[in-house]
């Protein structure tokens, strides 16, 4: 079985980022979303990210953007990944100068395959809870709903946190995990031993 890499998201304070990376997490995800409470400005992300060793993914998520809002970010941040978490098309997500992952909002109904196939140049597919909005609500979804046989890595958010993350992973075999609330004091504040049992929940599921 492949190491589950962790993704930890909406980051917004550089203690956080470094309890992150002392944790354990290959990947920080920073929201580029003004609506989020856990909105980073590009010049903040830009601190944020310096902080940050090689071998640790910085991405950025974003919602609907302009090519222009893009532009503007990765001329300041140092990405390495993009995040569409909105309405996009596959041309939004492409032409960037970063691969990209598409995260799907699981509800009954949505035709999985067919969704990725029309994302056939993501690196991956991030599969988060349907809610009202855009970005998580911290709410779990049916596993069952994921089908086998997906062309890319399955990335799972939604509702994960130290108590349910073990399982998530034994049950669905991702090739990485999300999590954002379900590592909170409160919303954009992240909780340092929330993150390290986080981690410590993943690397258990493999034994």
């Amino acid at each position: 079985m492949h190491r589950t890499r962790i993704k930890i998201c909406g980051l917004t304070r550089e203690s956080d980022v470094l309890a992150a990376v002392s944790a354990g997490a290959d990947a920080i995800g920073f929201v580029f979303y003004p609506p989020s409470p856990r909105y980073v400005s590009p010049a903040r992300a830009a601190e944020l990210a310096r902080l940050l060793p090689p071998f640790v993914t910085a991405v950025g998520l974003f919602v609907n953007p302009s090519r222009d809002d893009v532009a503007e970010v990765r001329a300041k941040v140092p990405l390495q990944l993009l995040q569409f978490h909105g309405d996009e098309i596959e041309s939004d997500c492409l032409g960037h100068g970063l691969p990209y992952i598409k995260a799907a909002r699981m509800r009954p109904g949505l035709d999985l395959l067919k969704y990725a196939a029309s994302f056939a140049g993501a690196q991956g597919l991030l599969l988060d809870a349907f809610v009202e909005g855009y970005g998580g609500g911290g709410e779990t979804f049916d596993w069952s709903l994921i089908p086998s046989g997906l062309p890319m890595p399955l990335i799972l958010s939604g509702g994960l946190n130290a108590g349910n993350v073990a399982e998530a992973v034994r049950r669905v075999g991702p090739w990485a995990v999300d999590v954002s609330s379900g590592v909170e004091a409160a919303k954009g504040i992240k909780d340092a031993a929330r993150i390290t049992e986080f981690v410590a929940g993943v690397r258990n599921a493999h034994g």
